[in-house]
């Protein structure tokens, strides 16, 4: 029998985790009775301050097919995704978040599209921003634009973390032991054939996001970093454009100082003389008292 694992990162989801469960077992028992196949949940709490560690650990007690992590504090989403790849044992391993976000009603087609079509992986991309604030969908899609101009791959508009991946690029995707990991870049770096399935945007069922428009911008700034030499490039660039204008500015000086001397220290010799000697213009007499007292 196969086994479908479903990873959800969760950083204080208490409200949304039994919506979570509820919707994903209506999934299961209407769309994947008719085939045998069997499921895993792999819930991660990523350092939660609320009561998101309980929820998981009632569904534990009534469900033995959910598993949890628990993190001593909050590392981040893609520490969390990368922690439930690891933990994963199915032939195919599902990312989702807890909030719905990530609609379950799509995993029946996410499957086939697999099992029948011989792709690896099924990616999800929202083709609309509804509900989101403009000024984020503004910056996301500059982001896009972007990091698919200074990378030799490309990157979908509007791709999300969830996605249906064989164990093969789930292995792949974990043998990247990169530090800062930006997993839609990654999924994308190593290959395999992916299916993009689209859909309108969905609405968080409960709670708030926890990305702040700071968090997503350093977030975006990784994702470039990490898959493209580009801003190397322009930092050494600028380094080499500076050293040299202020080794042009270096000559300059010099060139003024021997040419013309310097103007600068005739005015405080100049400054220095009259002040020691005490310089009378009007009587045109020498002035002693300043240098003997």
């Amino acid at each position: 029998m196969e086994k479908i694992s479903v990873v959800v990162s969760c950083y204080n989801e208490e409200k949304s985790i039994p919506l979570f469960y509820e919707e994903m077992e209506n999934v299961i028992s209407k769309d994947f009775s008719d085939i045998d196949v069997c499921f895993e949940y792999i819930f991660i709490n990523d350092g939660s301050k609320d009561k998101t560690l309980e929820a998981i650990k009632k569904l534990r007690k009534k469900d033995e097919r959910v598993r949890y992590i628990s993190f001593s504090r909050n590392f981040g989403k893609e520490a969390a995704m990368l922690a439930g790849l690891e933990a994963a044992t199915g032939d195919y391993i599902t990312l989702m978040d807890a909030d719905l976000q990530d609609p379950p009603k799509l995993l029946r087609e996410m499957y086939n599209w697999i099992v029948e079509n011989n792709y690896d992986c099924v990616a999800t991309r929202r083709v609309s921003r509804k509900g989101e604030p403009p000024i984020r969908s503004f910056f996301s899609r500059i982001f896009y634009k972007l990091i698919n101009k200074v990378t030799d791959f490309e990157m979908v508009d509007g791709a999300r973390d969830y996605r249906l991946m064989t164990k093969q690029v789930k292995d792949a995707v974990i043998s990247m032991k990169e530090y800062n990991r930006f997993s839609k870049g990654l999924t994308s770096f190593v290959g395999f054939d992916t299916k993009w399935i689209e859909y309108e945007n969905v609405e968080r069922v409960a709670g708030e996001t926890k990305w702040s428009f700071w968090k997503l911008f350093k977030y975006a700034l990784e994702g470039i970093t990490a898959f493209s030499t580009a801003p190397l490039a322009l930092s050494s660039i600028l380094g080499l454009f500076f050293t040299l204008v202020s080794a042009i500015l270096i000559l300059f000086i010099i060139i003024k100082t021997l040419v013309y001397g310097d103007p600068t220290s005739r005015m405080a010799f100049n400054g220095m003389y009259n002040g020691v000697y005490g310089w009378n213009s009007t009587s045109f007499t020498w002035n002693y008292r300043a240098i003997f007292v």
